[in-house]
């Protein structure tokens, strides 16, 4: 199984990623990760494309991501989840990120982007502070049996 899970930084991605391997056996791959797969990046795009067709039916690999340009490496048959928080909380954990500053030019870029991902499609959505991570979990569990 493919399990994408997708939206603006600071949202609980990696949180949901974390619990959900905690659960089933997988490989974890955020952002570019999938460039340890080979020195060239357009090859090493080629292979993790073919280990996530190769994974919708065997492996479970679960594939955090932040840039949308990442999400046309999803195989069709992949789990999406969206994740996504209100600006307030997208600001307040990336200023903690950043030692407890977020700086005018940063605060600007994230509001530019929020709600980027939220056009689009998705099987789960889970929104940061109000969605139960545990019940998402047993989704997954439920659907890789």
């Amino acid at each position: 199984m493919v399990i994408g899970i997708f939206g603006e930084s600071c949202t609980g991605k990696s949180t949901l990623a974390q619990k959900i391997a905690a659960c089933i056996p997988c490989e974890v791959f955020t952002g570019k990760d999938y460039l340890r797969l080979a020195k060239n990046e357009n090859i090493a795009k080629v292979m993790f494309q073919k280990k996530l067709a190769a994974a919708v039916s065997g492996e479970n690999i679960i594939y955090v991501i932040s840039e949308k340009e990442h999400l046309s490496l999803l195989p069709e048959g992949a789990v999406r989840i969206l994740v996504t928080a209100d600006l307030e909380t997208i600001k307040t954990r990336f200023a903690q990120r950043m030692r407890g500053n977020l700086p005018a030019p940063v605060a600007t870029m994230l509001e530019k982007k929020h709600g980027c991902f939220d056009a689009e499609p998705y099987d789960i959505h889970v929104v940061s502070g109000e969605t139960d991570l545990d019940a998402v979990t047993v989704q997954i569990q439920v659907r890789q049996s």
